[in-house]
């Protein structure tokens, strides 16, 4: 009985145990599912883990990156500007949120310093080339208004000069044409003569017209008149000229050469008459023994011997009061 109860008290033991047993497994089960859970959860955690440290050293690199770009901006700032960022940021009379994007910013930044770059090597020596520039730019002006004040004066008397000399000329041109109209005449024993002005209206442009009429002919130009006419004509405007502004002396060349000897005598009486009427002694180089017995004085030249010139004078006007003794 004791056996038996034993026994039956070790089989409620056994089923007692198995009982446990078999909620021991099933608790065993749970606690394997939920290590399973944490081995899970863990390996997630420490992937989220390595990936927030990768994120950290990135952001940290990032950081320090900023933080070296922000420094060397701040160095390129008071380099450039000698001032601290803050200071440029207050002295901005807008505020940060009204700044144009970065990019504006930049581009417009770009195109500065291309224009800065373009104009070349920064010169040492500006201020003083400024300076010696304003100077010479100064003296320059001073001169220009000088330059400018002597041009008016110039011009002015430019203007009374030309005004003058025309008022001039014109009275000389009446008094010449005047001689040489009364010249002529005596000269050919009749006709008429005169000077004109051509090819422009004004005196001080304009050229010169000979035109003249010897008796029983047309009236004509110079050029229209034989080589004797010719020659009286200009010899009559020579002392038309001399009489109204007479010269110590006149040198007459062959002048006579073409003239015969009828011609010849009125050349000399004329010539008679402009000794007596001014103040000019005439030289006159000649061949013509008419103009020559005309002449107060001669003057020759001789060989006596070969290759040995000698210059003889003879005074006519002695040698008649020595015949006349």
């Amino acid at each position: 009985e004791s056996l038996v109860n034993r026994r039956e008290s070790l089989v409620e033991l056994v089923k007692a145990a198995d009982q446990k047993k078999d909620e021991t497994s099933e608790n065993l089960s749970k606690k394997e599912s939920s290590l399973r859970l944490c081995i899970g959860a863990e390996r997630d955690l420490t992937r989220r883990v390595s990936g927030f440290r990768e994120d950290i050293a990135r952001t940290t690199a990032i950081k320090e990156n900023i933080e070296s770009n922000l420094n060397e901006l701040r160095q390129v700032i008071r380099e450039e500007t000698t001032n601290e960022p803050e200071a440029l940021i207050a002295s901005i009379s807008l505020s940060l949120e009204q700044l144009p994007e970065v990019f504006h910013i930049e581009s417009k930044l770009v195109a500065l310093k291309n224009s800065r770059d373009a104009l070349g090597a920064v010169n040492l020596r500006a201020a003083e080339d400024s300076k010696e520039l304003t100077s010479e730019w100064e003296n320059l002006t001073s001169e220009k208004i000088d330059l400018e004040t002597a041009i008016k004066k110039l011009r002015s008397a430019i203007i009374k000069l030309n005004s003058e000399g025309r008022s001039r000329l014109l009275e000389a041109f009446q008094e010449v044409n005047k001689n040489f109209g009364a010249l002529f005449e005596n000269l050919f024993g009749g006709g008429n003569a005169k000077l004109s002005f051509i090819e422009s209206d004004d005196p001080l442009d304009a050229g010169l017209e000979i035109i003249c009429q010897p008796p029983g002919k047309k009236l004509s130009t110079l050029s229209l008149l034989s080589g004797g006419e010719q020659t009286l004509t200009a010899l009559a405007l020579i002392f038309g000229v001399f009489k109204a502004n007479p010269s110590p002396i006149c040198v007459l060349d062959e002048v006579d050469a073409p003239l015969d000897d009828a011609n010849v005598e009125r050349f000399c009486r004329l010539l008679d008459e402009m000794t007596r009427t001014t103040q000019t002694r005439f030289m006159i180089i000649t061949h013509h023994p008419l103009t020559m017995s005309r002449m107060d004085r001669l003057y020759g030249v001789t060989m006596v011997e070969r290759g040995v010139s000698q210059l003889v004078s003879v005074d006519l006007n002695k040698a008649e009061q020595l015949f006349d003794f």
